[in-house]
């Protein structure tokens, strides 16, 4: 099997002299032979991308029941089936596989990032085979290769150009740059990063002007696109903080459970009251108390709740974990192009007849005006639209061919210049292509029966060529002051960031020579572009202000064009390039990162390391994107956010959230939902413990009475399941204070459960079993049916006064949840169900009369009374809301 040959770093190939680059490849500006060529085939591979193999889905199904939690119940479920407590079992049973198939079912997603990277690779391409033009399937493309390629080619692998005529490819997908990129025969002399290796393609990048030959270096996942692929395979996903705080909380939980088990099941054995198997069961009673059955399904319901309120936003969410995520997002690392971007240049300058003339409208939208007469620019527009290659789809209004190009269309659109009537009035008869070199492109057209030669091109070429100006319709000599002018006007648009292009014209003489076209010009003007930032992501970047939020830029694009767009969308903060942090070490930039608003001229490597940066400072990262150098980060990003409209499918399949839209507001007003989801989790967290705690300690201190049983097994679990989990549930849907977006963002250290949450956890849930227990001791002068009857429903209507306490902290008002109230109502009827319907055979329960309702009323206001002045006296002492 033939060796393979020596082959540089793919980033080195661009310094490598192209004599080197053919030998190195053992290859030739002729390409291979057939024989040679289905060699190399055996011996490189083909030329795709290399798969990591899926999860199994057993085992993201078995990934369900891995909580502390959940263990504990199912060790509950296995006693209970031991000692024939069927009903206990099966309930606990349900609502644990319920919970797993709900989690399965959002999380059973099969890993598509190398996939979509594989649908981004040329199905087939045209290579040099034993001399001859032939095509072949890019997977069959081997290191070696010479690749024929023109106009709207997908490049299949990465190659160095040894051939090209007015070369320009779109990079932005792998780069983040806007703007085609041109490309040409050289070699360089040092190593620079992907967007200025002007003499390599790139693997999955497409050709937008011009024809080429390149000589493949570097196939499947050795290319740019390959190295991307496997920096997603390799990145470590990190836990939400969600998902750690509930594992802390879960595993805490437990410990505390089973100490206190224990000491009621030893303490009851040495006093001996009762036999072992009847203290044994007490003890399980209580395991099923302490822990709420219902938390793991509450949490996973109420977040995909949250869910689908955000794609009502605009927003959809991949996994419901990040959901909860995004309310302590403290960096967003947003994309420029394209994210805070339109990706769609527009003019926004016209410089005529000696004038600064503003454009409005952002993108390939036939909206905004051009405040200037129609008139007087028509001459510049004109000559805009017609020396032009490129072409408008106006179904869907967007760019066919170069971009640059295609904005000049719709500058001239604006003020009523259409270039499909232009060009049937005014024929194109010849031109001189755009090159690299010459800088300037010139056509010839029918006007009125005179023959006349339309240019565009660099202002500083173009005006050289100049010996007049037009000026308010009239040509004039270009004198120095006018040329100085000129030039200072394109220096002050150049100092914006903003592309710009010169246009003039000539009448042609009757048989004058192509060599003279360019020659002897008349200059009309200036017409300046960008790639604008959206309208709405000013204001919004205010509200991330606002929120505590910090919001940084990293992009591919030149360091001037990222400055421009940072001060226009008030991103502040220093600007580093990537050359600049290669040569920071890890933990200098670690020191500095806080300091960093722009970042650019980066590439995929350098994004992951931002955010691990970021990350080492405690922050949680939202890393916003659209195209394929974009995947790595997001997917090492606390939250990964995709575009949906612009968006690759590899953005998309290695994000955690994709922007419907596209709007960048959109992400801010998920961020919202997000601290409104963490409230409502912290409600329902308060609520169940406060419940739990209650039952607790009302068996607890029953046992240590020496008392009977309060409220048995079934009853908790009935409690657990129905009486507290459907008000939990409900309280997902709590609306979001208005006051959410005017708050810092919690620290990842914060707790689900602050100092006055558990303050009031256990001031509460002591006033429930110290009112339950008067109540039990009430029943007990009648029967002990009757007494656990009493306990049973009296905490049932205590546990839902407590949810009214709670709501009451955080000033949300009693009839904003209509689904809560249903889950109230619901709560009570059943609870009137478990007593009066046959149904108390299983559940232990006996009709109350009156007396014993009206001893449940007077101390369900009792309570609710004192709690409500004891939550208010604990939000004043700690200023926190719980």
């Amino acid at each position: 099997m033939q060796s393979r040959p020596a082959s540089p770093a793919s980033k080195e190939w661009s310094t490598v002299p192209l004599g080197c680059v053919y030998n190195n490849l053992k290859t030739s500006p002729k390409g291979l032979s057939s024989a040679d060529a289905a060699q190399r085939l055996q011996t490189y591979g083909e030329n795709s991308l290399v798969e990591k193999p899926p999860e199994r889905p057993i085992k993201v199904f078995l990934r369900e029941f891995n909580s502390p939690v959940v263990w504990i119940l199912l060790g509950a479920t296995a006693i209970t089936l031991f000692i024939n407590e069927w009903v206990d079992a099966v309930a606990i049973s349900i609502i644990l596989f319920l919970n797993a198939i709900l989690g399965f079912l959002q999380e059973m997603k099969a890993e598509k990032s190398i996939k979509a990277l594989k649908r981004m690779m040329s199905l087939h391409a045209i290579a040099l085979r034993d001399g001859k033009k032939v095509g072949v399937d890019a997977k069959e493309i081997v290191p070696g290769d010479v690749l024929v390629l023109d106009t709207g080619a997908k490049i299949p692998a990465d190659a160095r150009v040894i051939e090209a005529v007015n070369l320009e490819t779109q990079e932005a997908a792998l780069t983040g740059e806007s703007i085609p990129v041109e490309k040409e025969v050289r070699d360089l002399s040092s190593k620079v990063c992907i967007a200025e290796q002007k003499n390599m393609l790139f693997s999955g990048t497409v050709i937008t002007r011009g024809r080429v030959r390149a000589v493949v270096v570097e196939t499947g996942m050795k290319t740019q696109l390959g190295k991307i692929a496997h920096l997603i395979q390799t990145v470590e996903e990190s836990e939400t903080p969600l998902q750690r705080q509930l594992a802390g909380f879960g595993k805490w939980l437990g410990v505390l459970t089973l100490v206190i088990c224990l000491v009621i099941f030893l303490v009851s054995l040495l006093e001996r009251q009762g036999n072992t198997l009847q203290l044994f069961i007490t003890a399980v009673a209580l395991a099923v108390a302490a822990i709420p059955e219902g938390l793991p399904a509450v949490v996973t319901i109420s977040l995909a709740l949250g869910v689908q309120r955000m794609v009502k936003k605009n927003a959809l969410m991949r996994h419901l974990p990040s959901v909860e995520t995004l309310g302590s997002v403290t960096v967003i690392c947003a994309d420029k192009t394209g994210t805070l971007t339109h990706n769609e240049m527009t003019v926004k300058r016209l410089f005529v007849d000696g004038e600064d003339i503003a454009v409005h409208g952002s993108g390939y939208q036939p909206e905004g005006t051009i405040e200037a007469p129609a008139a007087k620019v028509r001459k510049l527009l004109e000559i805009g639209v017609l020396c032009n290659d490129s072409k408008i789809d106006r179904a869907t209004w967007t760019a066919i061919g170069d971009p640059t190009e295609a904005c000049l269309i719709m500058s001239a659109l604006k003020a009523g210049v259409d270039r499909l009537e232009l060009k049937k009035d005014c024929p194109r008869l010849d031109e001189i292509p755009f090159d690299s070199k010459r800088k300037i492109m010139t056509t010839v057209h029918k006007i009125d029966g005179k023959l006349v030669a339309y240019v565009k091109g660099a202002p500083d070429v173009l005006l050289s060529k100049c010996d007049s100006v037009l000026l308010h319709g009239k040509k004039v000599k270009l004198t120095p002051v006018i040329l100085g002018v000129v030039l200072a006007k394109n220096d002050e648009y150049a100092s914006h960031a903003l592309r710009i292009l010169g246009f003039a014209y000539k009448e042609l003489k009757k048989g004058e020579k192509k060599e003279s076209y360019e020659k002897g010009l008349t200059f009309v003007g200036l017409q300046a572009m960008i790639d604008p930032p959206r309208k709405e992501v000013k204001e919004s970047i205010r509200r991330c202000e606002r929120a505590g939020i910090k919001v940084v830029m990293i992009t591919g694009d030149h360091r001037n064009t990222a400055v421009a767009i940072g001060q226009q969308i008030g991103i502040k903060g220093k600007v580093i390039t990537g050359d600049e942090l290669d040569a920071l070490s890890p933990e200098k930039f670690e020191a500095n990162v806080e300091d960093i608003g722009i970042y650019a001229r980066v590439d995929p490597e350098h994004k992951v390391r931002i955010v691990n940066a970021l990350q080492k400072n405690a922050h949680i990262i939202a890393m916003t994107g659209d195209g394929v150098n974009d995947a790595p980060a997001l997917k090492k990003a606390d939250i990964g956010i995709a575009m949906g409209i612009t968006g690759t499918d590899v953005a998309k399949e290695a994000s955690e959230m994709i922007l419907v839209d596209d709007n960048f507001t959109s992400i801010v007003n998920a961020v919202e939902e997000g601290r409104g989801i963490f409230d409502n989790i912290r409600k329902f967290v308060n609520y169940l413990l406060s419940c739990n705690v209650g039952e607790v300690l009302v068996v607890f201190i029953a046992s240590l009475m020496r008392l009977p049983l309060p409220l048995l097994a079934v009853q908790l679990l009935w409690i657990n399941l129905v009486t507290d989990g459907l008000p939990a549930i409900a309280l997902g849907v709590d609306p979001t204070p208005p006051n959410a977006m005017d708050r810092k963002p919690r620290k990842v250290t914060d707790k689900i459960m602050s100092r006055g949450m558990v303050l009031s956890i256990f001031i509460i849930g002591s006033l429930i079993a110290a009112a339950t227990l008067y109540v039990f001791l009430i029943g007990l002068r009648t029967d002990v049916a009757t007494a656990q009857t009493m306990a049973f429903t009296t905490i049932v209507f205590l546990e839902i006064a407590r949810l009214h306490m709670i709501r009451s902290v955080y000033k949300t008002p009693f009839f904003s949840n209509k689904m809560l109230l249903f889950a109230l109502a619901a709560s009570l009827i059943l609870q009137l169900v478990v007593i009066y319907s046959p149904l108390n055979a299983v559940f232990g329960t006996i009709a109350l009369s009156l007396e014993s309702w009206i001893y449940i009323g007077v101390t369900l206001v009792i309570v609710f009374a004192v709690g409500m002045a004891v939550s208010r006296c604990i939000k004043r002492w700690t200023h926190e809301e719980y």
